[in-house]
């Protein structure tokens, strides 16, 4: 389902994102520490072909089924949240719950915490199976380890986090229409934009944990965290140690990844275990450095302004269609205006074909500021990591091979879905920017 909380959460939680939908890949271990002063190694002459990302015919097959299943699960799952909408106007069930939640009190607070946990709830449950499905098929390809009672305790705890959220925002959304029916969508925004800011700067703290562990990364690393240190004097910033940790993410997945989470005081690099247990150190820098280029390009923070534009801009053309809707419709369905709570099931199926029909703009962006990641983390370890664009490029394709990354993605499949570039489109680049051999300087780290 794409009720408001669960496009908010998917947003702010990484955590919670990858509990609820696992991706990656993974990798082994067993070389050498790296030594500094080797420069990076020169890019093959032009016009001589590079090799990228490959898999074995057989791993291939298996990759492009995984990737085929995810996409028809998605495309059932937004049709099936679609028609459930429809069913939950055309019933009028939220009809039945706005007035036993009105007829318990008169307080729209109080309407707010009885009604939506029920409305929300209810969504949840109809799209269960469809959360089934991708678990499912994340735990048959071997992405997830985890057992169906870890599962549905994690679904449970999102479940509890799209509540309280959705709570929040629609008490928002719904005390603006009350005051001006015209400009909702801007005063809703405003109201909202210290939520998305809140949300962003708590979740290591408060949001990520609930899902998975995370320790220090120094005390049970201490080479991996002084290579780390000589890569970050080397960029001229400093990540303290105390904002490094190392996610259990071996309890649940044989996948491997890091991400950069939260802001200000709350801001940190947090690296799975499973890559570190099954990368040599070289490509663990990689995949770190590749984290710390989000960190200091300011990704997250430009993450924020992002979803805050593309909320502003979606809920203008929300209130214009949303409008429309309650003025066609609403009587059919029992609707008193827009600022009925009963309407929210059709502000939510209008947030949900929005946020379906931006996704390629959204994903853009995502690919946009992960290439960036990309060359920032090459530009970071030349000269500290011998062969660090091959370093790249192994753990590129060690993280493919164990997570199914599809070999050879169509441009609309990765038009609509992806948020990262395609891995053999990673690998070539890093096997191929080398600005240095040319006599050019890089963009990022001087």
């Amino acid at each position: 389902m794409l009720p408001l909380a669960a496009i908010y959460l998917s947003l702010l939680f990484p955590a919670l994102a990858v509990a609820q939908a696992p991706a990656g890949g993974s990798g082994v271990t067993g070389e050498t520490p790296a030594r500094s002063g080797v420069p990076a190694r020169a890019a093959p002459p032009a016009g001589q072909e590079l090799r990228g990302y490959t898999l074995p015919p057989e791993r291939a097959a298996k990759a492009i089924a995984y990737a085929t299943a995810r996409r028809r699960v998605y495309w059932l799952d937004f049709a099936w949240s679609l028609l459930v909408l429809l069913l939950v106007l055309r019933l009028r069930v939220a009809v039945t719950f706005c007035g036993w939640a009105e007829g318990v009190s008169r307080n729209r607070i109080l309407q707010a915490i009885l009604f939506v946990p029920l409305l929300l709830g209810l969504l949840e449950v109809a799209g269960l199976p469809a959360a089934v499905a991708r678990h499912w098929l994340a735990f048959d390809y071997g992405i997830s380890i985890q057992g169906w009672p870890s599962w549905f305790l994690d679904w449970v705890k999102g479940l509890l986090l799209q509540l309280i959220v959705g709570i929040l925002l629609v008490s928002l959304l719904y005390a603006a229409m009350r005051r001006s029916p015209r400009r909702w969508w801007f005063y809703g925004w405003l109201a909202s934009l210290p939520v998305l800011v809140f949300a962003v700067f708590i979740s290591p703290w408060l949001v990520d944990p609930l899902f998975f562990s995370f320790t220090p990364l120094a005390p049970g690393h201490p080479e991996l965290a002084r290579q780390i240190e000589r890569v970050t004097v080397r960029a001229g910033q400093e990540i303290p140690e105390s904002r490094m940790y190392v996610m259990n993410a071996s309890s649940k997945l044989t996948a491997m990844n890091a991400y950069v989470t939260g802001l200000g005081a709350s801001r940190r690099v947090v690296v799975w275990d499973t890559t570190i247990a099954r990368l040599a150190e070289p490509e663990v820098l990689s995949v770190f450095s590749h984290e710390m280029g989000h960190y200091v390009l300011g990704h997250v923070r430009n993450g924020v302004i992002f979803a805050a534009a593309m909320l502003l801009l979606g809920l203008f053309a929300a209130s214009r269609v949303f409008g429309w809707m309650v003025n066609r419709w609403g009587a059919f369905w029992g609707l008193r205006g827009i600022d009925d709570w009963a309407s929210l099931p059709a502000l939510l199926m209008v947030i949900s074909v929005l946020s379906f029909l931006v996704a390629p703009a959204a994903n853009a962006y995502s690919r946009h500021i992960e290439q960036q990641a990309d060359q920032y983390g090459l530009e970071v370890l030349h000269g500290i990591v011998p062969e660090a664009s091959e370093a790249a490029a192994r753990s590129l394709q060690i993280m493919g091979e164990m997570g199914l990354e599809e070999p050879s993605p169509s441009r609309a499949v990765v038009f609509w879905f992806y948020s990262h570039p395609p891995v053999n489109d990673r690998i070539i680049f890093a096997r191929r920017y080398d600005p240095w051999s040319q006599g050019r300087s890089p963009e990022f780290v001087k």
